[in-house]
C-alpha cells in the first residue's frame, strides 16, 4: 500500500488550482491550511483493486462469520492496519473486539394442556431461543389481537406481567370493512404478516409478558415445513447475539387446532379476558458457542479527541453453499477496502504533520448478514467509545458496482438517513460532494415509505437508533447481488474511487469543523 507521495501532491496540486473554491456555510469557516485534495489523491483504484481481489478471492472462503475466511478476513484488515502504522484502540497490537454469538437450531420443548401433551411443528414452533425450566399455570390471558394502539387496545385493563399470552393474527374490522385502527381500508401495521407478528410479540414483551402464543395459520404451516426441511437437511442453525434469557419472554407460534385448545372460542371472539387452564411448559435451548469479533483501528483527535467519528463497513458475506463461494466483492468488500483505504489517507496527512481534530475510529463489523449483529454489539452492549461522544457514523455498504436502474447514469450514489437526525449532516454532504466530487447523490431509498426499508438494513441504523446521525452510502442491489457471481472482476473501479473519495471528504470536514454536527431531530422509528 506504498505511493509515491510526491507525484501524487503535485498532482493534486494542479487538478486544486484549476477548480473554483465554493463558498458554503456549511464548509468550516475557518480555512484548513492543508489541502484535502492531496490525501483524497492516494486513494487510487489500483489500490482498491489490488486489496478487493485478495479480499474477495476464494482463498476467504466467502467470511462467513465464524468460519475460517472470516478468521483470514479479519486477521488481513488488522495486517493493513499494522503496515499503515494506524494503531488499535486498545492496547498493542489486539485490533480485535470480541463479539459473542450463538449458532442456535430450534429448542426442544414440551407443552401440555390440561395434561395432554402438544406436538412440536405439528402443534407448535418454539420460535425463541431460551432455557425455560419446567414449570406451570393455572391461568393464561387471552389479549385477543394482541393489539395496543392509541385509539384501540387489547390490553385494555388487563394486566400480563409475569402471565402466558395468547393473541391471533389479524385485526378488528368496522362493519364498512375498514380497520379499528386507522379507519381505513388499508392494511396498518399490525395487520398482517411477520413484521406485523413481531410488532405484537415484541408489545407484549415490553408489557411484561412471561410467554407468548401466537396464533397465525399461515405462518405455521410455512415455518413447520421449512424447519422440517432444514432439519432433514442437516442444516447448522441460525447465528445470533449471545444473549442472557434468564428474564427473556419466550414464544410460540400455534396453528387454529391447538389455538382452540387455549381458547375455545378464539376464531370467532376476540374478547381480552383471563381464562382457566393448566398449561405446562419446559425449553431447553439449542445451541453452541460462535467465535467473532469486529476489526477496529483509531486515529486520536489533536483538538476534540473525545469526540470521535466512527466509518464503518462490515467484513463478512455468505460464505460457502453447495461447494460455490459468495465472495461478496461489492457486499460488502467494496466498503471494506474502502474503509482501508480512507484510513490511509488520513495516515498520510499525519505523517504530514496534519491530525484531524476530531477522534477517527474505523470500525469493520462482523455478522452484518446475519442480523447486524456485530453493529449491534458495538452499540447495545460494548461502545468502544461513549455514543454520547459519537458525533456521526458514515456506513459504506456496496458501492462498487451500477444498480440497473441507473444503467446509462454512473456517476451516483445513493445516500440514505443522511437528513433523518440531522440537517446539519445533510448539508455538510451536499456541499462537501459539490466542493469536491459532483456525483449525483441520489435519495431514492431515503424515502420514509420506501418499500424496501434499506434504513433499516445496514450497521448505520445501530448508530441512528441511538440518535447519531449517519449517511449510508449505497449502489443499490444487482443481479449479482447474494450470488456466487459477485466477484471482483465485475467491480467499476473509477467509480469505486470516487465514491470513497466522498466518503473519505466528509468525513475529513466532519472531524475538522469547528463545531460538532448538530442533532435537530430525533429518532422515534423502529426498524421492522
Amino acid at each position: 500500500m506504498k505511493k509515491n507521495l510526491l507525484v501524487c501532491t503535485l498532482c493534486a496540486l494542479i487538478l486544486a488550482c484549476g477548480t473554483p473554491k465554493e463558498n458554503s456555510s456549511t464548509i468550516s469557516e475557518k480555512k484548513h491550511p492543508e489541502d484535502p485534495t492531496i490525501y483524497a489523491n492516494t486513494i487510487t483504484s489500483e489500490e482498491l483493486k489490488e486489496m478487493l481481489y485478495t479480499y474477495a478471492s476464494d482463498e476467504f472462503e466467502g467470511r462467513e462469520t465464524g468460519e475460517p475466511g472470516q478468521k483470514l478476513a479479519v486477521n488481513y484488515l488488522k495486517e493493513q492496519y499494522m503496515a499503515l502504522g494506524t494503531p488499535s484502540p486498545f492496547s498493542n497490537d489486539n485490533y480485535f473486539q470480541e463479539v459473542p454469538l450463538e449458532r442456535q437450531r430450534i429448542a426442544d420443548a414440551q407443552v401440555k394442556v390440561n395434561g395432554k401433551s402438544a406436538i412440536a411443528f405439528d402443534d407448535f414452533i418454539p420460535s425463541s431461543y431460551v432455557n425455560v425450566p419446567a414449570f406451570s399455570v393455572n391461568q393464561i390471558v387471552y389479549v385477543g389481537y394482541g393489539i395496543d394502539s392509541e385509539n384501540y387496545s387489547d390490553y385494555k385493563d388487563i394486566d400480563v406481567k409475569g402471565k402466558i399470552v395468547v393473541f391471533k393474527s389479524g385485526e378488528p374490522m368496522n362493519a364498512d370493512s375498514t380497520y379499528v385502527t386507522s379507519g381505513t381500508k388499508e392494511k396498518t401495521k399490525w395487520t398482517s404478516g411477520r413484521n406485523a407478528r413481531k410488532l405484537k410479540i415484541d408489545t407484549a414483551k415490553k408489557l411484561g409478558a412471561k410467554g407468548i402464543f401466537v396464533l397465525d395459520n399461515r405462518a405455521h404451516t410455512y415455518y413447520s415445513k421449512v424447519y422440517k426441511r432444514l432439519d432433514e437437511s442437516g442444516y447448522k442453525g441460525t447465528i445470533s447475539s449471545a444473549r442472557d434469557d434468564e428474564n427473556e419472554a419466550f414464544y410460540f407460534l400455534i396453528n387454529q387446532s391447538f389455538a382452540s385448545t387455549l381458547v375455545k372460542d378464539i376464531s370467532t371472539n376476540h374478547k381480552p379476558r383471563v381464562i382457566d387452564t393448566n398449561l405446562e411448559i419446559a425449553i431447553k435451548k439449542n445451541y453452541e458457542n460462535i467465535s467473532s469479533e469486529n476489526v477496529v483501528a483509531y486515529i486520536e483527535g489533536a483538538e476534540k479527541p473525545n469526540e470521535v467519528l466512527v466509518i464503518s463497513a462490515h467484513l463478512d458475506h455468505e460464505g460457502v453453499k453447495d461447494g460455490n463461494v459468495y465472495n461478496g466483492a461489492d457486499d460488502d468488500g467494496s466498503g471494506t477496502v474502502a474503509l482501508l483505504e480512507i484510513a490511509e489517507a488520513f495516515k498520510t496527512a499525519m505523517k504530514d504533520g496534519i491530525k484531524p481534530k476530531r477522534s477517527i475510529l474505523f470500525l469493520h463489523v462482523t455478522g452484518e448478514e446475519k442480523g447486524l449483529l456485530g453493529s449491534k454489539y458495538y452499540t447495545d452492549k460494548d461502545p468502544i467509545f461513549p455514543l454520547e461522544n459519537t458525533v456521526a457514523n458514515l456506513n459504506i455498504d456496496m458501492i462498487g458496482r451500477v444498480s440497473p436502474k441507473r444503467k446509462g447514469d454512473r456517476n451516483y450514489v445513493y445516500v440514505i438517513g443522511s437528513d433523518k437526525l440531522s440537517s446539519d449532516l445533510h448539508q455538510l454532504s451536499e456541499a462537501v460532494n459539490a466542493k469536491y466530487t459532483n456525483i449525483d447523490l441520489d435519495y431514492t431509498y431515503n424515502d420514509d415509505n420506501d418499500p424496501n426499508r434499506y434504513y433499516y438494513r445496514s450497521d448505520h441504523y445501530n448508530f441512528a437508533k441511538n440518535n447519531i446521525p449517519v449517511i449510508f452510502y449505497f449502489n443499490g442491489t444487482h443481479d449479482d447481488y447474494h450470488k456466487p457471481t459477485d466477484t471482483a472482476d465485475k467491480i467499476q473501479y473509477d467509480l469505486l474511487e470516487n465514491r470513497t473519495r466522498l466518503v473519505f471528504y466528509t468525513a475529513w470536514e466532519v472531524a475538522n469543523r469547528d463545531k460538532r454536527v448538530i442533532v435537530d431531530k430525533v429518532e422515534t422509528t423502529t426498524a421492522p
